[in-house]
């Protein structure tokens, strides 16, 4: 028998790359849309979340899927603080919603926070349609 590397060797030189893996992201995949149905059907009894829209746009799960960061924003926008802190207060009834939902061996630990992307990305397009810019942009056309 040969001494060296393991046989498996490959396989963690793979999953030791950077980004979640493919489990990961099915698993976050899975858990959003729960959530977003959850979120949609239930009343859960928190004054913050009363009447709002949550927008829940991504799910990032650890490596051995026990915690799950949700990122999310109230529709329009307003309140998120107080949104967020609601929906941590209450994340441990939504997690029993997601374990009745979701068939996986653990349901997990939920950690809600804001996402800013949206306004982040309305940003840029601001700054995109200012006069300088646009000026700049047509320069590099011509």
């Amino acid at each position: 028998m040969a001494h060296g590397a393991p046989a498996n060797s490959m396989s963690k030189r793979f999953s030791n790359s950077k980004g979640p893996s493919q489990r990961q992201l099915r698993a976050g995949e899975l858990i959003r849309h729960a959530l977003v149905e959850i979120l949609q059907r239930e009343d859960l009894r928190e004054p913050a979340l009363s009447g709002v829209s949550v927008t829940v746009s991504e799910v990032r799960a650890s490596p051995d899927l026990k915690q799950a960061t949700v990122f999310c924003t109230p529709l329009g926008g307003g309140a998120k603080e107080e949104v967020v802190a609601a929906l941590n207060k209450v994340a441990p009834h939504l997690r029993g919603l997601l374990g009745r939902k979701i068939e996986m061996k653990f349901t997990p630990a939920l950690v809600f926070r804001s996402d800013d992307s949206f306004a982040e990305a309305e940003r840029i397009d601001t700054l995109l349609a200012s006069p300088e810019v646009a000026r700049d942009l047509r320069k590099e056309d011509n």
